[in-house]
């Protein structure tokens, strides 16, 4: 429990039941929240019915998404709507709202000019440049209309005060290591049948198939490594979002085919990961590569490095706010070559056992119970700032 006695009342908006970087934050946090004793609820855009791929101790209300246009700037639309209608509809309150993406922090704006809530908050894991003018101005009303902004990076805090001069208190990630570790459960021979996965070398990256993940500079370093090691295998799992990338997409798959790549054979994907098989999938892995120019922090990180294996990711923030180059192999994004060099170095037994060994100090610092402590000092002081009265719990 915290040091305050009475439990708040907080909503937290997820845009989907499938489990991404910010939708994980936002489980995770609910978890440690009610854990501490806080009165916590879920609210998830529930597209196809099977809600979270994964147990939750937590209330937590799915919000059922019609089928969507394919054009994004209505599919944006329709899902604000979705939020607004179940919040309008319903009887329940809280002391705070808060956002972890855009599409429910525009939801919370618009509830807030029809004076149906009060106390919004978003968390901004990064910032995307839009080409659609509707889209950008989603972004811009999702940063400055709550009440409070939080960041989970120093590069995210940086970037809220220079273009819009908000000062973004930061928050942390965290980690769980008892779901996450070294430790094989018995599960990884079946999983490595049945995804394929073969006996010699094996790199894992998790996120899909879009620009900010960089897939294509991945591809161009794997395709290096399959000169030297043509068993090699490449595995890009992951991959639900709002957004298709299909130009990206196409350009990746004319790569592997102008290249030669095996797809089923050398390079692997597989598409989402069921939750429960993710730990045993980064067990499986010999190296985990993220050579990522675009994250917020970068939670998948966190997760190989609980689960003992050496990471490669890219040389720049947020990766560098929290690893060293005795922790992981820190590389030019940019650079396939670069990437390759790191992935053929991270086959030396000492070398990747220093890693390991070296990034393991990393995971104390970084509790979802240290991250809900941080959150709740900032509900109360906004809800303090505001003398706005607590709802009853």
């Amino acid at each position: 429990m915290s040091s305050h006695s009475k439990p708040l009342r907080i909503a937290l908006l997820t845009y989907s039941t499938k489990l991404r970087g910010s939708v994980v934050h936002t489980l995770e946090l609910a978890e440690a929240l009610h854990a501490i004793g806080q009165d916590v609820c879920v609210y998830a855009l529930d597209k196809d019915g099977t809600g979270f791929d994964r147990p939750l101790s937590c209330p937590h209300t799915l919000i059922t998404a019609q089928p969507a246009p394919a054009d994004i700037e209505a599919l944006i639309q329709q899902r604000i709507q979705e939020f607004v209608e179940h919040f309008s509809q319903s009887s329940e309150t809280y002391d705070c709202y808060h956002a972890q993406d855009c599409i429910g922090a525009n939801a919370l704006s618009l509830l807030r000019q029809r004076q149906r809530l009060t106390h919004v908050v978003r968390t901004v894991h990064h910032i995307e440049a839009y080409n659609s003018p509707y889209l950008q101005a989603c972004q811009e009303r999702s940063i400055r209309d709550p009440d409070l902004c939080l960041c989970v990076s120093t590069r995210w805090q940086t970037e809220l005060q220079q273009q819009y001069q908000i000062q973004a208190p930061r928050v942390i990630n965290g980690v769980d290591t008892l779901r996450f570790s070294a430790e094989q459960d018995g599960s990884e021979p079946l999983l490595k049948q049945r995804l394929g996965i073969k006996n010699g070398l094996f790199y894992l990256t998790v996120g899909g198939i879009e620009p900010r993940k960089n897939a294509i500079a991945l591809l161009q370093a794997f395709v290096q490594i399959l000169a030297d090691h043509p068993q090699a295998q490449l595995m890009i799992a992951g991959g639900a979002t709002l957004f298709d990338y299909q130009e990206y997409r196409q350009e990746f798959f004319a790569l592997v085919e102008q290249t030669g790549v095996r797809i089923g054979e050398s390079l692997l994907l597989p598409g989402v990961i069921p939750d429960a098989e993710l730990p045993a999938l980064y067990r499986l892995a010999d190296a985990f590569v993220f050579p990522s120019v675009k994250e917020g922090w970068g939670l998948v990180v966190l997760e190989a490095i609980a689960s003992g294996i050496p990471v490669i990711t890219a040389n720049q923030p947020p990766f560098t706010e929290f690893l060293t180059a005795q922790q992981a192999l820190l590389v030019d994004p940019r650079s396939p070559t670069a990437i390759a060099q790191a992935m053929r170095s991270v086959l030396a037994p000492r070398l990747a056992a220093s890693l390991v060994q070296h990034s393991q100090t990393i995971l104390p610092h970084y509790s979802w119970n240290a991250s809900a402590q941080m959150h709740l000092v900032h509900y109360h002081k906004l809800l303090t700032s505001n003398n706005q009265p607590l709802t009853n719990a």
